[in-house]
């Protein structure tokens, strides 16, 4: 008699089979870069330049369609104004919190990374620690705590995490905005909002942002030796910061808000990045 247990899909031969079915419906055998665009970002693909292809991700294996409004749910390539690299743009996110693993969390990166892409851009709408980071800052990430217990790695599989935030892609982003600071996110595994003594203990640890997203998704990009940018919009003042009660539409309204400037600031890092010799 045989065993009915469902064998595990093997979630890197599940990313090159997303990538096969991305490079055969758009036409574009390789990609140069990837951007996650998190809340508030999404803005940013219209202004990066031509789009070639676009589909619902649900068409592409292993991706799922969006939890969470304000992400777009779409797969875009676009061929990057100025350089004719081309981007891939990742509009579906899924996140920790809605309980499909951790490979599902990460598909989009190790996607990008099937596709050839060398640099990953992760953005994220956040928690402020900060006080003096009002809602609509855009965030350089330095470095990361990951608080959500878990890890895309298995095995004995020992990634190293030192500048896991490539030092150079922020230092392109400072030329086109002299102003940005910088920070350390940390991911909580959400959907809760972090109350004030989480938020407290963030502080101890030396994290400045707070949010449910990204450090996961960084780790697997590491993972797959990508170059990593990471900016977050400061969407909200963190619990117990400001006393004043969270909310999704706060965080959306912040992002509305601070979508043009946040989008372009993206657009032109982008474009520079990928006209900076390999």
């Amino acid at each position: 008699m045989t065993s009915s247990t469902a064998v595990p899909a093997d979630p890197y031969q599940l990313a090159r089979d997303a990538a096969a079915a991305i490079a055969e419906a758009s036409g574009i055998p390789s990609h140069d870069l990837a951007l996650v665009l998190g809340s508030g970002w999404s803005g940013a693909a219209d202004l990066l330049g031509e789009t070639v292809w676009q589909a619902d991700a649900t068409t592409v294996p292993g991706f799922r369609p969006p939890a969470v409004a304000g992400h777009v749910g779409t797969l875009r390539s676009v061929r990057v104004a100025g350089s004719g690299a081309h981007a891939l743009v990742l509009g579906a996110r899924t996140h920790f919190y809605e309980g499909a693993g951790v490979d599902a969390v990460v598909h989009g990166v190790r996607t990008a990374a099937a596709t050839g892409a060398r640099t990953m851009v992760l953005t994220n709408g956040c928690g402020g620690i900060d006080p003096s980071w009002s809602p609509g800052t855009p965030i350089l990430i330095s470095d990361q705590i990951n608080h959500t217990g878990a890890t895309p790695l298995t095995g004995a599989n020992f990634v190293d995490m030192t500048d896991l935030y490539t030092p150079a892609l922020r230092q392109i982003a400072r030329e086109i905005d002299p102003g940005l600071d910088e920070g350390v996110y940390m991911q909580f595994a959400g959907p809760s909002y972090e109350t004030p003594a989480e938020v407290q203990m963030a502080r101890i640890l030396g994290a400045h942002l707070v949010g449910m997203s990204t450090a996961l998704e960084a780790i697997a990009a590491r993972e797959a030796g990508m170059d990593l940018l990471g900016i977050s919009l400061v969407t909200n003042l963190a619990a117990g910061i400001s006393g004043e009660a969270l909310s999704h539409e706060e965080v959306l309204a912040a992002g509305r808000e601070a979508g043009p400037r946040i989008s372009r600031l993206l657009a032109q890092t982008v474009r520079r990045i990928t006209e900076e010799p390999a």
